[in-house]
This record gives structure tokens, C-alpha cells and sequence, in this order.
């Protein structure tokens, strides 16, 4: 592929990723058992296997999915998370983003977009992201925005969905700070 074709595919991806927020997606309800998985993720540039299960022994997890990586809005997320994972692991969540992405290119987005804060993981083929309701249309290989915050008792206790990436860590931050106080003495 020659650089005018990845430039056009990069502005297309771009164009269809803003269109998604007046098409967000099915979300799986509150309450529902969130689907096991492990995949392929990048923290820091270093490839490692994520775990839920193991992510969840810690207490809860934020799981956003997102379109693409280096895209406008997906890289104004993951900067967003990358400034509020301190918060969320100070109150025991584990941040993690997925995408379609190959695991070579969340490789570098874990070092430049996420700024080595919250490991992304690959959903190659979106089998993940099917199970989650987050595609974001049939037959295009790519994630909504969709932002869940799992128990550590594997259940989904929030979940949104916009295509609009402004949003996704203050809800997802409310839905966190919420657990913390229920579970408070």
C-alpha cells in the first residue's frame, strides 16, 4: 500500500469513526454476566496476555472499545483514560482498551496514545467484540465506542455507549467512585 492509499484509509476510518456517534451501538445491559476473555495486549510498547478473569481478582475493570488506533477521537480517548488511570487504579480499577488493531500497532499506541498508563489489548477478528455487543456495524471489522465498568464479581455494572469519545471517563470514573462507596464500611 503506498502512502496516498494509507493517507485515504486513515481519513476514511476517521470519517466513519465521527459518524459513529449518531449510530452507537447495542450495549450489553446492567446487570448482565460480562463474557470471559483473555487476548493479546501492549502496555508500555511490551506485549503481554490479558486476562479479565485475573484483571478482575483485583476488582473491577474498565473495558472501553474503540474504533481504531491513531484515529482523532480514539487517540483523544485514550489520552483521556491515560490522564484518569491514576484515579482509577487508586480506587482498584484496572483500565484496559480493545480494538481490532494488531497487536504491533497497540504496541506503539500503548506508548504514544496511552502514555504506558493502561494496557490495550487486540480483538483480531472481533469475536471479543461481538460478545460484548460493541461492533460497530455487520460485516466491518471494527469496534463501536462502547465503554463498560465490570464487577469484580464478572457482571456489568455501567455501561455506555457514544460514538462521541468526550464522555467515556467521566462516566466510566462515576461508575467506579459509585462501587467504591457501596463497598465502603
Amino acid at each position: 500500500m503506498n502512502p496516498k492509499q494509507t493517507r485515504w484509509i486513515k481519513a476514511s476510518i476517521g470519517a466513519l469513526c465521527g459518524a459513529a456517534s449518531a449510530m452507537a451501538c447495542a450495549a450489553l445491559p446492567v446487570g448482565a454476566v460480562a463474557p470471559d476473555f483473555s487476548a493479546p495486549a501492549a502496555l508500555g510498547g511490551k506485549p503481554f496476555n490479558f486476562s479479565l478473569a485475573g484483571s478482575l481478582k483485583k476488582g473491577p475493570v474498565v473495558l472501553y472499545f474503540y474504533p481504531k488506533a491513531f484515529t482523532s477521537g480514539c487517540t483523544a480517548e485514550a489520552h483521556d483514560f491515560a490522564e484518569a488511570t491514576p484515579r482509577f487504579n487508586a480506587l482498584g480499577a484496572t483500565v484496559v482498551g480493545m480494538s481490532n488493531d494488531d497487536i504491533a500497532t497497540l504496541q506503539k499506541f500503548s506508548v504514544e496514545a496511552c502514555r504506558d498508563r493502561f494496557a490495550v489489548a487486540a480483538d483480531a477478528g472481533g469475536r471479543i467484540t461481538r460478545r460484548y455487543d460493541a461492533a460497530f456495524m455487520p460485516g466491518l471489522d471494527m469496534a463501536d465506542r462502547i465503554s463498560y465498568v465490570i464487577s469484580p464479581e464478572g457482571r456489568i455494572l455501567y455501561a455506555y455507549a457514544s460514538g462521541n469519545p468526550d464522555e467515556h471517563v467521566k462516566r466510566t470514573m462515576a461508575a467506579v467512585e459509585k462501587w467504591k462507596a457501596a463497598k465502603a464500611p
